[in-house]
């Protein structure tokens, strides 16, 4: 203390100022850490999960968590930049002008929209069939693309561009989620690889440093122990899977790979079954449907099955896919680990392949044009005068759909099934037992409903706000249908390679996302009927417009950043930089290993020292 005391003495006030000031911002940095952690949603059920049932379990519903957080500033960003204003000057409170519709190289029949919102008497079940497809009185909300047919909003003297905040918010929120996805992706494959070293390394950790000496809560403790015991369980089931691995026989491999090919075979037939009847689902819809349109037929309950002919016919090979890949996967050998990898893997190519299909069939309708008038328009008017409130439309049944049948699964085959194995001494029904918590096709749902909202809501700007809802009632399904319904699983799952996994599962989701929303934005012609962009050809003709405002020096600054000769140089700086991290990063596992090495020796030296001394003791 009296050094400390003097070494402050000698320093200036400047810099004791600065070093105290530096004190209190650490202080108050870990206090608002402390604070967040404590006010962290489910925090305590979460932990309550990761004691009863694992810490892979857990994983899945921190992950859930995450998506919830993740939805709820994407709908934030697009409220504010895109819903709030165009609201507000609906209602008068700003000035606003409407997009105009250039007619030089656009026919008037190309601007005739009229959305199928409700008039006069309107039965109930009508209302419920809009709430389900997103027609009828939803279609002239702020929910679709459609109702935001604003070109600038008036605050005092500033002016508002509501087609580029439009647009630069997609970007937003597309950027914020693959860096907030990256940035966990990258902490989780540090926690990935600490546990992939040196497994008495890891015994080591968990037996002698595994134990936190502040808990004092007996509940806490159990829980603790729990999770300290499943986590030793998980470690000596992939040591006995090593084991077995390496015992393996010249013969008994040629039998597992000879399977493993066949399996491998019948999974490309399912995927191949379910794009083609998704693929003729989706024509048969848009026919039909087209059809009573234009016939002017009053919607019944059999045109809401055709419209919802799709999404019925893709959650059902999202249903039964998984399960017929779950079942092959059993006569592969795998490691538990290994084994939720290659299913997700599996199940996530059928469900984003599965929308591929259908935007694929929706932009051939779309864009399939057969006469003169509607090549002016550059897609089909007659049938999709605002084709992106038409898209976002398929996105919202999706998303409908799947929750209705997350919620039909948990009450009409779960909780049935627990009182059949628990009432019923029947062999059969005991042969089938209580269902494990199969986190491979819980995380797959909750990927697939994300890449539907990441894809959605270009057409559907509030899609994220529905997505939080549906996650934060998917919580508690979940959670009521583990603790009331499902077992532990039979081989334990560890969370640290679950959480990486799950990341990169969900950052391929989004990366597919980009290509649907970015076609839609650069190639296809926005409607010119409704939507911010219909004074445009394209809905990214607005950047060029917009760089066309600004001054003289800016625009050749923008131009020569986007020309090839900044790009090539920089591409070239970028892959030297990528190589010297990634020589820097082998270099310091080579100094990690040299050190590991010496630790070795130095314990051994050690050891041998000890025996030496002791053998003198005894001959003394």
């Amino acid at each position: 203390r009296d050094f400390q005391q003097a070494d402050t003495k000698r320093l200036s006030v400047w810099k004791q100022w600065k070093r105290s000031s530096s004190k209190s911002l650490r202080k108050l940095l870990s206090e608002a850490r402390e604070l967040s952690a404590y006010l962290e949603l489910w925090r305590h059920t979460i932990h309550s999960i990761e004691g009863k049932f694992g810490t892979g379990i857990q994983s899945y519903f921190s992950f859930l968590r995450f998506l919830v957080l993740l939805n709820f500033i994407m709908f934030i960003l697009m409220f504010s930049f895109v819903t709030l204003p165009t609201v507000f000057s609906r209602y008068g409170i700003f000035n606003s002008s409407i997009a105009k519709i250039p007619l030089e190289n656009t026919g008037p029949h190309c601007t005739v929209y009229k959305p199928s919102g409700n008039k006069g008497l309107v039965y109930f079940y009508t209302y419920l069939k809009d709430l389900l497809s997103g027609t009828g009185f939803l279609e002239v909300t702020s929910l679709f693309y459609g109702y935001y047919t604003i070109d600038a909003v008036w605050i005092s003297i500033m002016s508002y561009n509501l087609p580029l905040g439009y647009l630069l918010a997609t970007f937003a929120y597309l950027g914020f989620s693959l860096i907030w996805i990256i940035k966990r992706s990258v902490e989780g494959f540090k926690q990935n690889l600490v546990h992939s070293e040196d497994q008495f390394q890891s015994y080591c950790n968990k037996v002698f440093a595994g134990w936190d000496f502040c808990i004092t809560d007996p509940n806490a403790a159990r829980l603790k122990q729990r999770s300290l015991q499943y986590e030793l369980q998980t470690d000596l089931e992939e040591e006995r899977l090593r084991r077995k691995i390496a015992d393996r026989t010249t013969k008994d491999k040629l039998r597992i790979y000879s399977l493993r090919i066949l399996i491998n075979i019948i999974a490309i037939a399912v995927l191949s079954g379910c794009f083609y009847s998704i693929y003729r689902a989706t024509v048969f819809s848009q026919e039909n449907s087209n059809v009573s349109i234009r016939r002017n037929i009053r919607t019944t309950s059999t045109n809401l099955l055709v419209q919802y002919l799709p999404s019925m016919v893709i959650t059902l090979a999202n249903f039964v896919a998984p399960q017929i890949f779950s079942l092959l996967i059993r006569f592969e050998d795998y490691s538990p680990a290994f084994e939720i990898r290659l299913t997700l893997m599996r199940c996530v190519f059928v469900r984003l392949a599965n929308i591929g299909v259908l935007l694929f069939s929706l932009w051939g309708q779309i864009s399939y044009c057969d006469s003169d008038k509607c090549k002016a328009c550059g897609y089909n008017y007659e049938l999709y005068p605002c084709w992106e409130s038409d898209v976002g439309q398929e996105m919202y049944k999706l998303m409908i759909f799947d929750l209705i049948m997350i919620l039909a699964t948990t009450l009409f085959v779960e909780f049935p099934r627990k009182l059949l194995v628990t009432h019923c001494s029947c062999k059969p029904v005991q042969w089938c037992g209580l269902q494990e918590f199969r986190i491979s096709d819980n995380v797959l749902e909750i990927i697939y409903g994300q890449t539907i909202c990441w894809i959605g809501t270009f057409f559907s700007p509030l899609l994220p706000a529905i997505a939080t809802i549906k996650y934060f009632i998917i919580f508690y399904i979940k959670k009521i249908s583990l603790i009331h319904t499902c077992k532990p699983a039979a081989r334990p799952i560890r969370a640290s390679s679950s959480n990486f996994f799950f990341l990169v599962v969900l950052l391929i989701g989004l990366v597919l996302a980009f290509i649907p929303v970015g076609i839609s934005i650069a190639l296809i012609p926005s409607s010119k009927a409704c939507g911010p962009f219909r004074s445009f050809n394209t809905s990214w003709a607005v950047v060029p417009d917009t760089i066309l405002g600004f001054p003289t020096v800016l625009q050749q600054v923008l131009h020569g950043i986007a020309s090839e000769a900044f790009a090539v140089p920089f591409f070239m700086v970028i892959c030297l930089i990528m190589f010297y991290c990634i020589a820097l990063a082998g270099a310091h596992k080579r100094v990690v290993e040299q050190l590991r090495e010496q630790l070795v020796l130095e314990s051994r030296d050690k050891m041998f020292l000890i025996r030496k001394i002791t053998e003198a003791q005894r001959q003394s």
